[in-house]
């Protein structure tokens, strides 16, 4: 398996390539908008970006995935959780797998599970990675989006403070909280790859490690220590800073 991540320093945003090695196939985990880091290092690696995904609809950054799929014809995979006025709006005319809780797709021989994970927003996903291609069936790490950074969780008021939607901050909180409990069922030896490092405005305390384990967020995370939900729910909504003011611009388009 062949494994590469990028870093966007002026949003603290991070994104992946996985590859096949075994049939040249390659994914692109929450592509930026600027593509060509991925286009170059595929050439440069012997790869074909045959498919994209995202962990959630961003409202920090304009993603790469539909001129992706549009230039490359990679195929999409994106999140069917969440109401109507959650769901992908880009996705005529292009290959498009909609993926729920318990959705598996596979890259080659690099498997991907779906989790559903809401809180940052409803239709928010994480993957669970496994390396099937290497002789194992046992899941390597998670790809957590803006659910779960290293020291900090993703904010589930950008809807309320941003787009003005009232009363979404409380419930995205519990959201999250539910959303915990599951991640706290995961094996302590899975690799956690976030969306965002320090600096971005998705939460308020991210750590600059960009990689952790599932038990070190468990015996660090200040989120993950929290038994009782409405002490979350408080300290969760606590201090956030204000949001910049074009996330609403995204987040409503």
């Amino acid at each position: 398996m062949f494994f590469r991540s990028f870093f966007d320093e002026k949003l603290a945003q991070y994104s992946y390539m996985v590859g096949c090695q075994r049939t040249g196939e390659a994914i692109i985990v929450d592509p930026a908008r600027e593509i060509t880091p991925y286009l170059e290092t595929a050439k440069k690696e012997g790869f074909t970006i045959s498919a994209v995904t995202e962990t959630h609809i961003h409202a920090d950054f304009v993603s790469g995935a539909r001129q992706l799929a549009t230039e490359l014809g990679a195929k999409l995979y994106l999140s069917d959780e969440g109401d109507e006025n959650w769901k992908y709006l880009y996705t005529d005319g292009l290959d498009v797998e909609l993926v729920k809780e318990g959705s598996i797709f596979k890259v080659g021989n690099v498997k991907f599970e779906v989790l559903h994970t809401p809180g940052h927003t409803p239709e928010s996903i994480s993957f669970v990675l496994t390396d099937i291609g290497g002789g194992s069936d046992v899941p390597m790490g998670i790809f957590t989006g803006d659910f779960v950074f290293v020291g900090d969780i993703g904010r589930p008021d950008l809807l309320e403070k941003a787009a003005g939607v009232a009363g979404t901050s409380e419930s995205g909180a519990r959201q999250m909280f539910q959303s915990l409990n599951k991640f706290k069922e995961l094996p302590d030896y899975l690799v956690v790859w976030p969306g965002h490092g320090a600096g971005s405005a998705c939460g308020k305390s991210l750590g600059a490690v960009p990689i952790s384990t599932v038990g070190y967020e468990k015996e660090n995370n200040w989120a993950l220590k929290h038994t009782d939900e409405e002490a979350f729910v408080a300290e969760l909504l606590e201090d956030q800073p204000e949001p910049p003011r074009y996330f609403a611009m995204i987040e409503k388009s």
